[in-house]
Order: structure tokens, then sequence, then C-alpha cells
């Protein structure tokens, strides 16, 4: 008898069922290294994430996690449980916000609401999902949000294909 397989998947266009809040774990505690690697890797040479004595005197008092981070790492917190192997295309974001600051030593923790789904009218097997990520640091403030909006398979087209 073969043994029994599980891969670890996100979830079928079909799974999704809209006002569904996933929270996504484990949390993700950002080091200075993932800041300043980050920051330095996507060129951007601000100083409020760089420069220790700048950003000092500035409002915040230190250096802030370069806020694209915090979106890419909100987003990739989700890709496990939700879109891993079941995702066609990201198609994109919107409505992104970053109410707080998030500094070295925080951690990220990141939920996801289902927000809309419908079939895709040009791609058959396929369908649109929405989804709304909220990301919150280690005391529950909100330091990011953003909507996305995925293209997803049908299970169904899957197996099929």
């Amino acid at each position: 008898m073969a043994p029994r397989v599980i891969e670890q998947r996100g979830l079928w266009y079909e799974e999704f069922e809209p006002g569904v809040i996933y929270r996504h774990r484990p949390g993700r505690t950002v080091t200075e290294a993932d800041n300043v690697l980050f920051t330095t890797l996507t060129m951007n040479t601000q100083g409020l994430h760089l420069d220790a004595a700048y950003s000092a005197g500035e409002p915040f008092g230190q250096r802030l996690v370069n806020s694209m981070f915090t979106l890419a790492t909100m987003v990739g917190q989700s890709v496990g449980q939700l879109t891993q192997g079941t995702l066609v295309a990201q198609l994109g974001l919107g409505e992104i916000s970053f109410p707080q600051p998030l500094f070295h030593g925080d951690t990220l923790y990141t939920e996801t609401e289902v927000v809309d789904k419908r079939p895709s009218g040009s791609r058959p097997g396929q369908g649109i999902v929405t989804l709304a990520h909220t990301g919150r640091n280690q005391h529950g403030n909100v330091v990011a949000r953003c909507t996305r909006t995925a293209l997803m398979w049908m299970e169904s087209a899957r197996d099929e294909g």
C-alpha cells in the first residue's frame, strides 16, 4: 500500500469565502540587517532607513523599516496559507497605507480578509479573488494595509489541465 502524500498548497478559488479572515503565523521579527539589505538591494537611499545619526534627529528618533519591505513581507506571509501552488498571477495591489512605522526588532503579524471573488470572464477555470491584508506589530498596532487582487485556479480546471 502506497503511503498517503499531502502536499502543502494554498486555497483553490472555490475555497475562498468572502468575510473569512486568515491569521498567518509565525510572525516575522525584522532585523537591522533585513532593513539595510532590502533598502540597498532596491537602491533606496533614504536616510530614514540607512542613517542612524540622521534618523535620531527626525520625528521618530530612529531608523524606520522600509515600507516596501513591510508590504512585501505582509503579502509573503499569506502565500503558504492562501496562494501557494494555486495562484495563476497577482493582478494588482491597491489601497496601500502605512499608518504607523515598523522599527528594527518589531515583529510583523499579518491577517488577510477575503473581500470578494468572482469567476474570470476571460479565463475559463480561473477566478479573481480580492484580499485585504493587515499587518500589525507585536503590540497590535496596525503598521500596514493593502488590498490585493489575485487570479486563482479553480480546482476542477487545474485537475483537468
